[in-house]
């Protein structure tokens, strides 16, 4: 499984928010597993292949929506000595907070 972080930002904007739920419903129309945060969006894909044509969609999608220039970051965590879920990493981190 990759779990990948990305951040597009349509350069100039005041305001984000209307670029996110649009990224966002298009998360939601492909059935992309994904959790929205604060500062980022991440998605949970079964190849680093498929996460690149999902990211190059939301960042052509800013174009669509009216920005002239658009800055995009990709962090990404592909591992494959066995199954991890994002669910997984936040889970094992409480735990060793918590003193499991």
């Amino acid at each position: 499984m990759v779990i990948v972080e990305f951040v597009i930002v349509p350069l100039g904007e005041r305001s984000l928010s209307r670029y996110v739920a649009e990224v966002v419903k298009l998360l939601e129309k492909k059935g992309v597993k994904y959790q929205l945060t604060p500062m980022a969006t991440i998605i949970e894909v079964s190849t680093v292949r498929e996460a690149f044509a999902i990211i190059e969609e939301a960042h052509q999608l800013m174009f669509k929506l009216g920005a002239d220039r658009v800055s995009t970051t990709v962090r990404i965590d592909d591992r494959r000595d066995k199954a991890v879920h994002m669910e997984d990493k936040v889970k094992s981190v409480l735990e060793k907070v918590r003193g499991g």
